[in-house]
């Protein structure tokens, strides 16, 4: 069973918190290995693993990003397991630049200005996956998500190089 389904929601790229927060507390009310505390044994069991297929469910489809990938998978668009593996040599060109400048940044503010422009595009980004998935257009979904993926760890590299810059400064 999909995470979609395991949640009894629709398959699809955008979902309102609201309903997958509903769903998710309302079937792990259910599942929780507490109410089989003094079940049989096999009964604990399934509800362990069940609460646990629930939890993942839930974190994955959370977050816009992991959704993305998940869906993307469920539809069969193939992408690098170890999520770093940058294998579109313009991206890389644009990810080894952005680390540049990220590094070279001078100021906590300059830093904020490379990250504004990174949460930026990465809202276009995830606005532009909506009409590939309609269009079933795979490489361009990989293409995006592999550049998401970049985007989002070139997000957490900005928030560890402003701290470290704050730390020092300290």
């Amino acid at each position: 069973m999909d995470h979609f389904a395991r949640l009894g929601l629709p398959a699809a790229l955008d979902l309102e918190a609201a309903s997958l927060d509903r769903a998710y507390f309302a079937l792990q009310r259910q599942w929780h290995p507490d109410r089989f505390v003094a079940k049989p044994p096999e009964e604990r069991a399934r509800a362990s693993i069940e609460a646990a297929a629930l939890n993942d469910a839930y974190r994955t489809l959370k977050d816009p990003l992991s959704r993305a990938v998940y869906l993307a998978e469920l539809k069969g668009v193939e992408l690098p397991g170890d999520g770093k593996t940058i294998d579109d040599p313009d991206l890389l060109m644009e990810a080894m630049e952005a680390r540049e400048e990220l590094h070279e940044a001078p100021s906590s503010e300059a830093i904020d200005g490379l990250a504004a422009k990174a949460r930026n595009e990465m809202n276009k980004a995830m606005a532009d996956l909506g009409s590939l998935f309609l269009a079933n257009d795979k490489s361009a979904i990989r293409k995006t998500l592999l550049r998401l993926r970049y985007l989002d760890k070139f997000a957490e590299e900005a928030r560890a190089r402003r701290m470290n810059i704050e730390r020092s400064r300290a």
